[in-house]
């Protein structure tokens, strides 16, 4: 098992790519935190798990609901090993100046100040431990090779991906980590968000024309990327922006 007795936090593992990342990860033998701002949602994944799964109810734009994440995983597994930063959200797809402040703001908090918060929470632990550890930030294709209509979104992704870079410069000498993924659309409960739009077909089409291997992503293929940088096997890379987009991106 590539994550054999690894303690892992993963924010927004009630449901989408993190709970694919939750499941992969016990699969792989991680003991995981399964985080997420709906307490039945994440019950019911860690439930599904088994005794090698905690479920903790949090919003991760909180100081005191993401020092409590990273708490539970010292407290119920012995210390953190991993910390994949997974919860987002998004405004609908719409022109710019049609986003109120009040969304504008929580899509800030919720994907950009989080990480404030997580690396508040987790570098103490990492550097008390004294064996290092990995942060995978789930970030987007947004922050690469952005659309119109989520300049804001866009933004938030284009943040985190900055801040990647820099925190894996900084921490480095303390053998942490950072890197993140950057995934194409998939079919999560913000897909029509993204798209704007009605999810259907037609509109699915339409979006994975853009996309040259044809499809849109999968929480497996996110998951699959994440044990990649969680494991043992990648302890020289760092400072990663690893897009998972069929292509989208080349």
């Amino acid at each position: 098992m590539r994550l054999r007795d690894k303690a892992a936090v993963v924010t927004g593992a009630g449901g989408g790519f993190g709970e694919g990342i939750a499941r992969r990860f016990a699969a792989e033998g991680a003991r995981v935190v399964v985080a997420d701002i709906d307490v039945a949602a994440a019950r019911r994944v860690a439930a599904s798990i088994g005794q090698g799964a905690v479920a903790i109810a949090g919003d991760v734009s909180r100081e005191a609901d993401m020092r409590a994440m990273v708490g539970a995983a010292v407290d119920r597994f012995g210390g953190l090993d991993v910390l994949v930063n997974n919860a987002g959200t998004t405004h609908r797809n719409q022109p710019m100046l049609d986003v109120d402040e009040a969304t504008f703001d929580r899509v800030f908090a919720v994907n950009v100040k989080s990480l404030y918060w997580a690396m508040q929470a987790a570098v103490p632990v990492f550097r008390r431990q004294g064996r290092g550890g990995s942060v995978i930030n789930i970030s987007s294709t947004a922050g690469i090779r952005p659309r119109p209509g989520l300049v804001w979104y866009n933004g938030t992704k284009g943040a985190m991906n900055t801040m990647t870079q820099c925190m894996a410069i900084e921490l480095a000498p303390d053998n942490i980590r950072v890197n993140a993924i950057c995934p194409v659309l998939g079919a999560t409960g913000l897909t029509e968000l993204f798209m704007g739009q009605p999810d259907n077909p037609e509109v699915r089409q339409k979006f994975m024309g853009s996309i040259p291997l044809g499809r849109m992503s999968q929480p497996s293929d996110i998951a699959n990327a994440c044990v990649w940088l969680a494991e043992d096997a990648t302890s020289f890379i760092t400072g990663v922006l690893l897009p998972v987009d069929g292509g989208r991106t080349a």
